[in-house]
């Protein structure tokens, strides 16, 4: 099962940015984006944030807001932070973490995180339990359980550290997370082309399109939100949130409906959806006039605009925003 799983891999994995080289910064950086981020998504801001910060010095030496402006739309922005803070962490020891159990103690590294950078980058043999794996391992093994509990994932990992191969943990590892990402898909399962139909439970019992079995998703809550874009002598009206947003401190945004005084609607400039967890935001897009700036607004120069942590719904905004005025 091993030696099909590596064949196939070799034959046909895709060629991602991070795996070019087995650099653990590289690999750390990647590892933290990929976190709740599709690959398509991740890959030009991975490119983008190497070239900005290249390796752990540049950027433990970079200030917040610094960060945060390369990793703007990105979302889930703790996971921004805790790179930082990891960055410097690891820069004061003087050298980067080899071990899972070293690896697991910076800020934002979980179980899996440290066993992917260990794997990868120093060939430790460690398992890797991500979305990816956890359901090519509940098929393979034909796991009946709701893979969220905790004795499912644990039985999953014990099944995990079996099957990997430990004279090459991290491409093995990456292999089975490239067959969850590409044949072995949650809805349509391609077994047809997969390396290891032989030797799948669920495909053998023909249930392999009720596995893994998941814990039903919250219903989603569907909201309309109206933001501002006032421009006067090429200045944008933004505020900054404050620290005590927790998820979106130090983030620039643009202002809502209602939030300026006297504010002059000219018009529409359009409508996007915007979604976070289980919300799902229509935001409409507004052009409009006001005096001065409210109370905890500025006027920000345009030309300053793309060196700021802005949150995503406003960049988006901002994006159809001067879309619509160039054409």
């Amino acid at each position: 099962m091993r030696r099909a799983l590596l064949e196939w891999y070799g034959r046909a994995r895709r060629d991602l940015p991070w795996r070019r080289d087995r650099d653990p910064y590289r690999v750390w950086v990647s590892e933290i984006m990929l976190q709740q981020t599709r690959v398509a998504v991740a890959a030009p801001y991975y490119e983008r944030f190497l070239a900005r910060f290249p390796d752990v010095a540049s950027l433990a030496a970079a200030g917040e807001q610094e960060v945060l402006a390369a990793w703007s739309g990105l979302g889930y922005y703790s996971r921004a932070r805790n790179l930082h803070r990891a960055a410097r962490a690891i820069a004061a020891s003087g050298e980067f973490p080899r071990d899972y159990a070293a690896l697991r103690t910076l800020p934002g590294v979980g179980d899996y995180t440290a066993a992917a950078i260990a794997s990868i980058a120093f060939g430790r043999p460690h398992a890797v339990l991500d979305g990816n794996a956890v359901r090519v391992l509940a098929r393979l093994v034909a796991e009946p359980g709701e893979v969220s509990s905790g004795q499912v994932r644990e039985r999953l990992r014990q099944a995990a550290g079996q099957l990997l191969d430990r004279s090459r943990p991290g491409e093995f590892n990456q292999a089975l997370m490239e067959l969850g990402a590409t044949l072995c898909l949650p809805r349509k399962p391609r077994c047809d082309a997969c390396p290891l139909t032989r030797y799948c439970e669920a495909r053998q019992r023909g249930i392999e399109g009720l596995l893994p079995v998941r814990r039903p998703r919250g219903a989603v809550r569907r909201i309309e939100k109206t933001l501002l874009v006032i421009v006067q002598r090429g200045r944008v009206l933004l505020r900054r949130r404050s620290e005590e947003n927790r998820r979106l401190a130090g983030f620039w945004e643009l202002p809502e409906s209602g939030e300026v005084p006297g504010a002059r609607l000219i018009a529409a400039r359009g409508a996007f959806r915007h979604a976070i967890t289980n919300h799902s935001y229509r935001v409409q897009v507004v052009a409009a006039r006001a005096g001065r700036a409210p109370r905890g607004f500025r006027w920000v120069p345009k030309g300053q605009l793309e060196r700021l942590p802005l949150a995503t719904a406003s960049r988006k905004a901002l994006g159809l925003y001067f879309a619509r005025e160039a054409g």
